[in-house]
């Protein structure tokens, strides 16, 4: 990995999770991986191995996935007091992982030393560095998160430098310090880093805050400025308790503001901040500062006046600069970058400003307008921009579809039926299926209408469906977005149905993912 101002270490997958509300699939967590790659982190943590389920599933398919650019971390402690180190099994799962960058944590508070852990600080100092070489002489790169360390430094400067002087003994490439109950303030952060800088200058440092004084974003800044060459954070800001320090605030402060180039691409900053809302089932914060709906909204018309004829008079920076857009409440919210760099993906030639463009845009708004969303529905996406440009290939056609429930009184298992009637060039075909629940029902009825004409299909599955209300106020009439994403082994896509019937809007996104699929084999 080349040498650079700032390494961008994104926690999303781990700490992220521990948020309420933020909840990931293994299929959730390998897709963000890669979405994190793509875009230019350096460091992607992906859990704690063994501790759940998830985090088996993700760690044993992940060393599936070809990251071209970030290091795959696996996260845990040191060792336990009193055990060697080499009969952890913690630490060996560690190892199982097999990812080339370990990141554990220590305690740098005595009082987490002497009544948490119940221990001496000579064994703390021990475990930390024991741990550390024992990791390293297996080949990992191992960073060291500093627990509690600004408390436990304010508490006891010896101390905590102890802590760390332990990890760089063992090896440990960066020394991470770790603001654990959010509490500490610029002045305090830039006062300590300059400390540790002076006493540990031979070992990278590393900043780790969170947002609980809502100063995460500002003390990982102030610990930059202060020396530190990492910085730890999540996507959109999510975490335990009142969050993380924000990665999509953080970046572009340090490209724009700072003149330090941390990704190659940082128009599509928004972009990632809305696949991680939408992939996670979270609404977007419209007011999150850079990538935000609200971010360059212009209302008041003494500032409409002005932005119109000097942008900059309103606005702090380019709002391209980061894929957002210049909102002026009077007119529509413009998005067509996205649409370009979607058409240019798919080799389909689109030039800015050409009335093809201004017609999918338009589109994508009236769509939008009615609660579609797009970020994680790329499927549905490339399928509305070769219907505007005519190089949308029908391969079958819907003539009708039926759905039925049914309950039995004398306790029967409840009975789930679809019907779906098409044809395939003028070909008809009618079929009827029984699932699991309506959707099911549907989605193999229609797969088995089509299995005739398109056998291939056969090796396409469903792997996650998630739906969220749009407008909640309408109770039962609400209407309802489902996102849906499919796979063939290979590739996966995301597709998007919209409308007041949660049947309809699941319809709508299944056969676009079915007719996806097809447009690449007719």
């Amino acid at each position: 990995m080349t040498t650079k101002p700032v390494f961008l270490y994104d926690t999303t997958l781990r700490d992220g999770t521990q948020g309420e509300g933020f909840q990931l699939s293994g299929l959730d967590k390998l897709r963000i991986a890669k979405r994190l790659d793509e875009f230019g982190i350096d460091y992607i943590e992906g859990g704690w191995p063994g501790s759940n389920p998830k985090d088996i599933e993700f760690f044993r398919e992940a060393k599936k996935l070809k990251l071209t650019h970030a290091k795959l971390a696996a996260f845990g402690s040191t060792r336990r007091a009193d055990t060697a180190v080499g009969d952890d099994p913690q630490v060996r799962l560690l190892l199982e992982a097999e990812t080339p960058v370990v990141t554990i944590f220590g305690k740098s508070w005595e009082l987490q030393v002497t009544e948490v852990l119940r221990t001496t600080v000579e064994e703390n100092q021990a475990m930390i560095r024991d741990t550390v070489a024992h990791l390293v002489k297996h080949g990992r790169e191992v960073i060291y998160d500093a627990e509690h360390f600004f408390d436990g430094y304010k508490d006891s400067p010896t101390h905590a430098l102890a802590t760390l002087q332990a990890a760089a003994d063992g090896g440990a490439s960066c020394l991470v310090l770790c603001d654990t109950n959010g509490g500490t303030l610029p002045t305090e952060i830039v006062e300590i880093c300059k400390a540790v800088r002076t006493a540990l200058p031979n070992t990278a440092m590393g900043i780790h805050t969170h947002n609980d004084c809502e100063l995460a974003v500002a003390n990982a800044i102030a610990a930059i400025g202060a020396g530190a060459t990492q910085v730890q954070g999540t996507i959109n800001g999510y975490g335990e308790r009142t969050g993380n320090c924000n990665l999509t605030s953080v970046i572009p402060i340090l490209q724009l503001k700072m003149d330090m180039t941390v990704v190659p691409h940082l128009e599509q900053l928004r972009d990632l901040s809305y696949f991680v809302d939408d992939v996670s089932n979270n609404p977007h914060f419209a007011r999150a500062a850079f990538i935000g709906r609200t971010a360059f909204a212009h209302k008041g018309g003494m500032h409409v006046n002005a932005v119109q004829k000097l942008a900059r008079s309103y606005e702090h920076i380019v709002p391209g600069s980061v894929g957002n857009t210049q909102n002026i409440l009077v007119s529509e919210l413009s998005g067509q970058s996205n649409i370009l760099i979607k058409a240019a993906e798919l080799g389909i030639p689109l030039e800015k400003g050409s009335p093809q463009a201004s017609s999918i845009l338009q589109r994508v708004k009236e769509l939008e307008n009615d609660g579609y969303s797009y970020e994680a529905a790329g499927g549905s996406l490339e399928l509305l921009i070769r219907r505007e440009l005519g190089s949308y290939r029908k391969t079958f056609d819907i003539t009708e579809y039926h759905t039925s429930f049914r309950q039995y009184r004398d306790g029967h298992p409840p009975v789930c039926e679809a019907t779906v009637k098409l044809n395939v060039d003028g070909t008809p075909e009618l079929t009827v299926a029984e699932g699991h629940g309506v959707i099911n029902s549907l989605d193999l009825a229609l797969r088995k209408a089509l299995l005739a004409f398109y056998p291939e299909i056969s090796g396409v599955s469903l792997v996650d469906y998630k739906v969220r209300i749009l407008d909640g106020h309408d109770a039962t009439a609400a209407k309802t977005r489902v996102l849906i994403v499919s796979t063939d082994g290979t590739s996966t896509w995301g597709t998007v149905g919209v409308s007041d019937n949660i049947i309809e809007a699941s319809w709508l996104a299944l056969v676009d993912g079915i007719d996806l699929f097809l447009q690449a084999k007719k």
